[in-house]
């Protein structure tokens, strides 16, 4: 096991109508910024419980942040923030509005020449504006970690950032909520979290043999539950199941004392800028193909994988760990996500070769948990997912 420090600050309040307790929360005298995305919460109840919960706060508002939250828009909550001389954020939403409060936190208090460099420059952040979380889609595990990603229309890019300043103080997570999300966010969830797994966990073996227990666990409780969750939306049980599962998929815990990959999400950005797919659906299409191009580095951990989360047991440690890449795939497709980035365009010619420019550009010569894969090697793992 590799040397580790661990912090997580984020206090979580878990649980049926939990909303309520906001107002113990927050400091007295904060002047808040509601932020939220298309409006789903007014239809849901969750807006209402969170005015009521703030009846004697001062609460302004900022709607419409989309999936994939945009600079541009953010830019106008950003001016929003500082005419108003805002004290206090609040994200009610899922990563999406968490992940563009998180940018605007940082932004608030950004001293650089234009707020972009807290994406480009690739530094931690270490100073923010106080902010919280009212859960209403898990998925990102944004509400307990310290990461945010940023998509620019303009130059299609979608880019990540990060730092200790970057914590949620706290987050309300009510399973009540999921019985109001459509089947299709559902189903993006169950993907990016057991994404998020895959990327902290298929890699190579550091003898952390408690990491991979969590792991394997998070995985199999997302097996479990995912079909009782499609199936009915307002089970109480398996929602608080999957929406801890997202949490604990990406709140630091098992990432600690392993390697990390990351190369299926660096790819998989690249895909939403250019074509707009759904992050999640965009780690399904990489996946595969990376995890057999890769297969030599990382099929002990591919062939445990198997064996422990799907009982795969028969065959070579080659041969389990496809049976493995196989089973991922077939899980997807499970959830209604197509694996394969011609089913969701027929304008992807071209797109590897630009994809490894991008990489080029960047200076991302080695990305992996060994830094081992170059542009070229980007190229012709994104032509496999074709």
């Amino acid at each position: 096991m590799n040397n580790f420090e661990y912090k997580n600050p984020t206090k979580i309040i878990f649980g049926q109508n939990k909303i309520a307790e906001l107002a113990t929360e927050i400091p007295t005298n904060a002047k808040i910024l509601m932020l939220y995305g298309g409006g789903s919460i007014k239809s849901n109840g969750i807006y209402d419980q969170v005015k009521t919960a703030l009846a004697d706060f001062e609460v302004l508002e900022f709607s419409g942040i989309p999936s994939n939250p945009e600079y541009s828009i953010l830019m106008n909550a950003l001016d929003f923030i500082k005419s108003n001389e805002i004290t206090y954020l609040l994200a009610v939403g899922g990563g999406s509005v968490i992940d563009g409060t998180k940018f605007l936190s940082a932004a608030a208090f950004h001293e650089g020449e234009t707020p972009w460099d807290l994406l480009t420059s690739r530094k931690p952040v270490l100073k923010a504006m106080p902010f919280a979380a009212v859960l209403t889609l898990p998925a990102t595990g944004s509400e307990m970690n310290s990461g945010a990603v940023v998509t620019r229309r303009e130059t299609k890019e979608k880019l990540a950032m990060s730092g200790p300043a970057l914590f949620p103080q706290f987050s309300i997570l009510d399973p009540q909520v999921i019985k109001s999300i459509p089947e299709r966010q559902i189903a993006n969830g169950l993907a990016d979290a057991f994404t998020h797994v895959l990327e902290q966990y298929l890699t190579y073996p550091t003898d952390a043999l408690l990491q991979d227990r969590f792991a394997e666990g998070i995985l199999q409780t997302l097996i479990e539950v995912s079909p009782k969750i499609l199936k009915d939306p307002s089970d109480y049980n398996a929602g608080a199941n999957f929406m801890w599962s997202c949490t604990m998929a990406l709140n630091g815990l098992i990432s600690q004392g392993v390697p990390s990959d990351w190369a299926v999400h660096a790819m998989g950005h690249e895909l939403t800028a250019l074509f707009g797919i759904d992050h999640a659906r965009t780690l399904a299409i990489i996946a595969p193909s990376h995890y057999k191009y890769n297969l030599a580095s990382k099929k002990e951990k591919l062939a445990q994988f198997a064996e422990r989360v799907f009982n795969i047991s028969e065959g070579s440690t080659e041969e389990k760990a496809l049976a493995g890449i196989d089973a991922t795939e077939a899980f997807f497709h499970t959830l209604g996500i197509k694996t394969k980035l011609s089913e969701y365009t027929e304008d992807y010619t071209g797109t590897a070769e630009l994809i490894s420019k991008r990489f080029t550009d960047r200076g991302w010569m080695g990305i992996g948990e060994r830094g081992s894969l170059s542009p070229t090697d980007v190229a012709k793992i994104i032509e496999m997912a074709y």
